[in-house]
């Protein structure tokens, strides 16, 4: 049974880390592979859940390819609605983010696209909540053509509300850039198109995939 420290509002944070232990966080994190140097925060509602939650959210991390740092486990009896776990947890997230120098925090909680803006901007790392885990998941477990793009839409669809005013990043001005680029659009602007374009075309090639499929059971 994994059993990181836990991080609770009311008291000094601790975390668990993958070397100040000789059982069950070195076999779960160990780097074998390839792959992100991943900080994974936990939230939860309830002081009293039950780890196999911790065991489970470690386990889709692996599946993903993270390289497991640290595990921060944080009990919320309220959500900040600008980065979901409030300023405090962040400033001790981004300590052990810049220790281990993590490219990536894993959040095991759906995330609204600002507060993944939020985040990201605060840790200077990138950022993924668990639907986004998911995704990844399953886009590395897609075998089949149909598969593979029924995968790809949804990583869009999931893009597609991300792409806000808020990612200043993307709000160069430019006029006809590299022949995709209409006159006068910013990057976000054209960004939002081409990932609008993208989806129906998968929506497109997937159904087309389907009609073959029913033809050939006739």
């Amino acid at each position: 049974m994994f059993e990181p420290a836990v991080v609770v509002d009311d008291e000094p944070s601790r975390v668990f880390r993958k070397n100040e232990s000789k059982d069950g966080f070195l076999s779960v994190g160990a780097h074998t592979s390839d792959g992100d140097r991943a900080v994974l925060v936990h939230v939860r509602s309830r002081k009293d859940e039950s780890s196999e939650a911790v065991d489970e959210f470690v386990e889709l991390a692996r599946s993903a390819g993270a390289l497991i740092e640290v595990v921060i486990v944080v009990t919320r009896t309220q959500f900040d609605a600008r980065t979901l776990i409030g300023s405090g947890k962040v400033e001790e997230i981004l300590r052990e983010v810049e220790a281990c120098q993590a490219g990536l925090v894993i959040v095991n909680h759906d995330l609204s696209p600002s507060q993944e803006r939020n985040l990201e901007k605060m840790l200077s790392c990138r950022v993924l909540d668990r639907a986004g885990l998911i995704l990844d998941i399953f886009a590395q477990r897609a075998r089949s053509h149909e598969g593979k793009l029924q995968v790809e839409l949804a990583q869009l669809q999931h893009l597609s509300t991300r792409l806000v005013r808020g990612w200043t990043h993307l709000e160069r001005q430019g006029g006809g850039g590299i022949g995709m680029r209409g006159p006068g659009e910013t990057q976000l602007e054209t960004d939002r198109r081409l990932v609008a374009l993208r989806i129906a075309q998968l929506k497109r090639r997937l159904e087309k995939v389907r009609s073959q499929r029913q033809e050939g059971r006739k």
